[in-house]
Order: structure tokens, then C-alpha cells, then sequence
């Protein structure tokens, strides 16, 4: 079987993440609305009906604030830690509220979630691996620096959203105030370039397929420039770049069978 993932979008404006087989999926945040969500679901042959739940990595606004609008129209629920509900201020019927902690994966149909702790500037983040029989994708934004369970997650997986946030240069030589830069650059901020190329090629496993670079800033970094840096070191694994203005195509991850399936053929696996 094989597991079929897309950027919805990727950036400080709004992330979200699609992860799902041919009957089920789930969302890893929803950070833009719930119209522009559909919007581009639909575009993609994505559909709704196959989305099971949402699940939050933190509170940030970019991360959440699509939940309400997703959750309360399709009625799913939301996988979101007690104290990251508690800072997000955001509305979800009770009985649509889960936890989750990194004790164990969570089942929901066919996938399996599980959610490991990382490091960001926020009251309670996660990161999550999505896994489907042997397949496994990450979901590995907003991140300060590659900690241990960060890297020996990436190792596993067939797929990666990983962040590569900010060019080094550019943020020291831009115009943010001091302690701003200080703020992405830290433990607790965000992954440069040099960072997530340094994780892609010192822990990649040969089984990844898919690295999909995200949450890149629009104002310290260029997706050209992150392109053309993980693309002559990619061997194997395809590369791609998540857009802060559109969805990315729908990538099929594993089965080998399905390699040479086309793109429209592989969307109306989900045109339901």
C-alpha cells in the first residue's frame, strides 16, 4: 500500500499537511482556512470524506488557525496536547478534543500517528510520524535544532516534511531586530539550510524516497536557493520545495507498483 502526501501549505502565513492512503487521512495542522483547505483539496483530488482528524504540533497561529472552521464543519476530532489547547484560544467542541503523548502511537483506521517532543518556542510542541504497514512519513517543522529524537525519527522514515527555515546569511544581514534573529537562530526557533542539510545527509536511511523541504521564511531564505542546495546532494530522493502561496502535487510514497502510475491516475485514487 501506499501513502499519499502533499504540502497544503508551508510558511509562516499557514502550514498544513496531508498524509493519508486510498481510505484514509489525516491533516498535521491547519493553518490556513477552512474554504482555501477545501480550495486546494479539491484541486488536487483530494477529498474530504477520507480525513479522519487533525492532528496540532503546537499553538502558533500558522498552525491552528484553520482547526475550528475543519473540525466543526466535518466533525473531526483534534489531537491536540492539554496544555498546547490551553494556550491556542481557539474554539472545538468538547466532544471533539483528544489527547495524545509520546508513550504511543495513536490508530486512527489504517495509520498510525506517533508523537515525539521537540524543541520550539512554544508551551508543549510535537512532531509526528504517520505509518501505514512498513511506510513512514515525518512531519518535521519547527524545530530548533535536530535533537535525538528528531534524528532518530528521520532515519526511519520514506518521507520527510522537514523545515529549512532560513539562509544563515540572509537572516544575519536582513533587517529583523536583534533579538528576532535570535529568537529563529536558537535552540528553540527554527532550522536553517545548513541545519536541515546536515540532518539530510548525515541521518537519511536509503529508504527515503521524499524530502520535502517546508516552512520556509519569505523574508531570510529563497526556494531557489534551498532547491538547487538539497537538490545536488539528493542521490535517490526526490526534492521539493513547499510553497507559502499554493499546494505542492500529491507524491506517492512506496509500493513500487505505483511508481509509474501518472498523476491524474494516482489523484482519482481519492476522487470519492
Amino acid at each position: 500500500m501506499s501513502l499519499f502526501i502533499s504540502s497544503i501549505n508551508s510558511g509562516s502565513n499557514g502550514n498544513c499537511y496531508y498524509i493519508g492512503n486510498t481510505t484514509d487521512a489525516i491533516l498535521v495542522d491547519a493553518g490556513i482556512s477552512c474554504r482555501e483547505t477545501e480550495r486546494r483539496m479539491k484541486r488536487l483530488g483530494l477529498s474530504m470524506a477520507l480525513v479522519r482528524a487533525i492532528f496540532i504540533s503546537h499553538e502558533h497561529i500558522d498552525h491552528i488557525s484553520g482547526v475550528p472552521g475543519l473540525s466543526k464543519k466535518y466533525q473531526l476530532p483534534v489531537y491536540i496536547t492539554t496544555s498546547t489547547f490551553g494556550n491556542s484560544n481557539i474554539p472545538i467542541a468538547d466532544h471533539l478534543i483528544r489527547g495524545f503523548d509520546t508513550s504511543q502511537p495513536v490508530e486512527i483506521a489504517g495509520l498510525q500517528v506517533q508523537a515525539f517532543t521537540k524543541s520550539h518556542d512554544a508551551v508543549d510542541p510535537h512532531s509526528f510520524v504517520v505509518s501505514c504497514d512498513h511506510l513512514k512519513v515525518g512531519v518535521f517543522t519547527d524545530i530548533g535544532y535536530s535533537c535525538k529524537e528528531v534524528t532518530k525519527h528521520f532515519k526511519q522514515c520514506h518521507a520527510v516534511f522537514l523545515e529549512s527555515n532560513y539562509c544563515e546569511d540572509m537572516l544575519e544581514q536582513g533587517g529583523y531586530p536583534y533579538f528576532l534573529k535570535q529568537r529563529i537562530s536558537g535552540d528553540r526557533g527554527h532550522l536553517s539550510n545548513r541545519q536541515a542539510l546536515e540532518l539530510f545527509l548525515r541521518h537519511r536511511g536509503k529508504q527515503l524516497s521524499h524530502l520535502i523541504l517546508s516552512h520556509l521564511s519569505k523574508n531570510n531564505n529563497s526556494p531557489d536557493l534551498v532547491d538547487e542546495l538539497f537538490r545536488r546532494e539528493a542521490g535517490k530522493t526526490q526534492i521539493v520545495v513547499a510553497s507559502r502561496y499554493a499546494e505542492t502535487a500529491v507524491f506517492s510514497v512506496g509500493d513500487v507498483l505505483k511508481k509509474n502510475v501518472s498523476h491524474t491516475q494516482q489523484l482519482s485514487l481519492f476522487d470519492v
